[in-house]
């Protein structure tokens, strides 16, 4: 049985190995004695366990700090492992919010009992309905779209429109993305399955294996790199790293961008598929009060527009101004309005379906 799947199906067994990489990658942000000290629910601290590591961040605490006058302190490390931590901790975990991305890895902290349940009117009108759990006890507050890119010189514009051609026969030798352990992937793969089924859905990933140029390697950077170096014709990445190397003042990552299109796949049908970054209020938080709030400002319009500017990912409340040249020059584009919940129902058959393929 592949070490992956068993993860799946013990995703708290997966968590606890984790574990023992998270204390020798958390950040300079560890909480100090007195910083725990300092969590009590008096509403100054609030303490933060992000899988996010974006620098872009560091502005949007600043901003929270200055809107409420509550501190912000974080510890930043992998996902699963963080959420082993905060199960480790307990009641003494200083910890407040989880933030992490993709919705199947929300899922994973929901089913391991990290999060606690709350209400607010405010999150509830602004996070629509499909980004955020039914229970309140996580909600999105960024999307990324999971795109095609393609070589300008070998693939012509219309000849790929959906991601069901990537299974196609004529794109063999053509596509370069990411393992089929990667939760990106994961995620597509839960909305195909809800989508046409697991048997079709595993059939397309047979014909995606097919395709593969290489054996899957690197990141989504690393895809969109291949495609413009000549490895393959065809590439599957999330939209903000080729956003990242149009905004980026390298000559060779403007090169890149010269030699890729890009499309947003099923426009003509069911929208292209979006992944959230997301939070929820630790089961134990010390500060509930404190994380209600540092949600509640992540959905408001200025926090909005800073996902935009900062990390180049999509607002997720409706009419949010962007303010990112990239975004725009990106384009507008109809997203699946499928409920980001099944990316974590559909996870194991997901994975399952993908070993099944071949996809390493």
């Amino acid at each position: 049985m592949p070490p992956r799947f068993q993860n799946l199906l013990a995703p708290v067994l997966a968590i606890m190995l984790a574990a023992l990489a998270l204390y020798g990658c958390s950040r300079e942000n560890t909480p100090e004695p007195q910083a725990q000290a300092d969590a009590r629910p008096d509403g100054g601290v609030i303490n933060i366990y992000s899988a996010r590591h974006y620098q872009s961040d560091d502005d949007l605490y600043q901003a929270f700090t200055d809107a409420t006058g509550i501190r912000v302190q974080r510890i930043e490390g992998k996902d699963d492992a963080l959420i082993e931590r905060i199960l480790q901790e307990g009641s003494a975990s200083p910890a407040d919010i989880l933030f992490t991305v993709d919705a199947g890895r929300l899922w994973r902290a929901e089913e391991a009992g990290v999060f606690q349940a709350v209400s607010s009117p405010v999150l509830e009108q602004r996070v629509p309905a499909q980004l955020r759990h039914p229970e309140g006890k996580w909600f999105g507050f960024s999307t990324r779209a999971r795109i095609i890119f393609y070589d300008k010189t070998r693939v012509e514009p219309g000849a790929i429109t959906r991601y069901e051609d990537l299974a196609d026969p004529r794109w063999q030798g053509e596509l370069c993305i990411r393992s089929g352990g990667n939760i990106y992937n994961l995620s597509l793969m839960a909305s195909l399955i809800e989508a046409h089924g697991l048997e079709a859905a595993e059939a397309w990933a047979r014909g995606v294996v097919a395709n593969f140029a290489r054996d899957p390697q690197g990141g989504d950077t690393d895809q969109i790199r291949a495609v413009a170096a000549g490895e393959c014709g065809i590439a599957l990445a999330n939209t903000y790293y080729f956003a990242r190397l149009m905004t980026s003042d390298d000559p060779a990552d403007q090169a890149v961008v010269e030699k890729v299109g890009w499309v947003f796949p099923n426009q003509e049908d069911r929208g292209t598929h979006v992944n959230i970054s997301g939070a929820g209020i630790v089961a134990n938080a010390p500060n509930a009060a404190g994380a209600l709030k540092f949600l509640e400002f992540l959905a408001s319009p200025e926090a909005q527009t800073r996902f935009a500017q900062g990390n180049n990912e999509y607002p997720v409340v409706p009419g949010a101004a962007l303010d990112n040249p990239a975004l725009e020059t990106l384009g507008e584009f109809k997203a699946d309005p499928i409920d980001a919940t099944l990316y974590g129902i559909n996870q194991a058959e997901a994975q399952r379906a993908l070993d099944r393929a071949g996809w390493k």
